[in-house]
């Protein structure tokens, strides 16, 4: 008697197009022996000079990366509710002093 490999549920919000959704995902097994629950492998590959050119992922066969179920969309924020554009603080640290002005 073969024992079937339950799903691993769980619960993720996508910010997708062409709204947020809620969907369930498939995770990897933890107890996977060839990832070791990573749900995939990764290395680093080079161009032809030998020089590092990027970094590569490949999945593992114990999950499918693509499948997800829509549960609902989630509402749209209502437009007093929306985060409008922060006012720059001339003071902060993103390229600016933050020393008191005198």
């Amino acid at each position: 008697m073969s024992r079937r490999a339950l799903p691993r549920l769980r619960i993720q919000v996508t910010g997708g197009w062409p709204r947020r959704t809620l969907v369930l995902t498939d995770t990897p097994r933890p107890n996977c022996q060839e990832c070791e629950g990573d749900g995939g492998f990764e290395y680093d590959y080079g161009d032809h000079n030998g020089e590092y050119a990027g970094t590569e992922w490949d999945p593992c066969t114990c999950w499918n990366e693509n499948r997800r179920w829509t549960l609902l969309p989630l509402p749209r924020l209502p437009r007093w509710l929306r985060r409008h554009r922060a006012v720059r603080d001339p003071w902060a640290s993103d390229g600016y002093s933050n020393e008191l002005p005198f």
